[in-house]
């Protein structure tokens, strides 16, 4: 199995690599783990994994500055309809618009836009930081399996998806009200959270993607 973790100029790639080695040694999958922003690469790929960190339109940027790599990613993802895993920045580029910094285009997956958190509680701090805890349906998404509600992971963020259809929110996080913490339609989902900082949790979650067959 090939795949491709994007290298835009945006990501921890570092992390996330090696999460991804791990979780597909530790689950017995035959994975190879390619971090590249070659097109071609991303064409062959199996899987792919788009990171994200920082604001929503330098993201947005910077995937747009390597040649031919949106149009790649839409082929992977939307044509041939391979597995797609956006992470932070990563799966609020799957909205259709981010607001940070003035309204910017995402890539129009997934209905919905990226609004800053405004917590009803005025004494949150802003952005999210820390261990939070998961709210979802057992057996809601093949991604959660052997993850219970509750589970606490990992969030860095300022900027919430907000989707147009609710359907497509598969787990919340409560900071001042619930947020978006994990979104999915079809072979597309996104965490909020960052997996590869997320211990346990996040390496079955990655696990689970690398076996992941929608």
């Amino acid at each position: 199995m090939r795949v491709a973790l994007i290298d835009y100029g945006s990501g921890n790639l570092r992390s996330a690599a090696k999460a991804l080695e791990r979780a597909a040694r530790d689950g017995g999958v035959a994975a190879e783990i390619a971090v590249t922003r070659d097109i071609h690469v991303v064409l062959g790929a199996d899987r792919v994994v788009l990171p994200g960190v920082g604001a929503f339109a330098d993201c947005r940027r910077g995937l747009q500055g390597v040649d031919g790599m949106v149009e790649a990613l839409t082929e992977v993802a939307l044509v041939r309809a391979r597995p797609f895993l956006g992470i932070c920045v990563g799966m609020q580029l799957l909205a259709d618009e981010g607001v940070e910094y003035g309204p910017h285009p995402g890539l129009g997956w997934i209905g919905g836009a990226v609004e800053a958190i405004s917590p009803a509680d005025p004494a949150l701090k802003i952005p999210h930081m820390g261990w939070n805890s998961l709210d979802f349906q057992a057996g809601c998404h093949p991604l959660l399996a052997g993850i219970e509600p509750g589970t606490h992971v990992y969030f860095v963020h300022s900027y919430h998806f907000r989707p147009t259809d609710p359907a497509n929110r598969l787990a919340s996080v409560e900071y001042g009200g619930p947020l978006t913490a994990m979104i999915g339609r079809g072979n597309l989902v996104g965490t909020q959270f960052h997996p590869e900082k997320s211990q346990a949790a996040g390496l079955r979650l990655i696990a689970n993607f690398l076996r992941w067959t929608p």
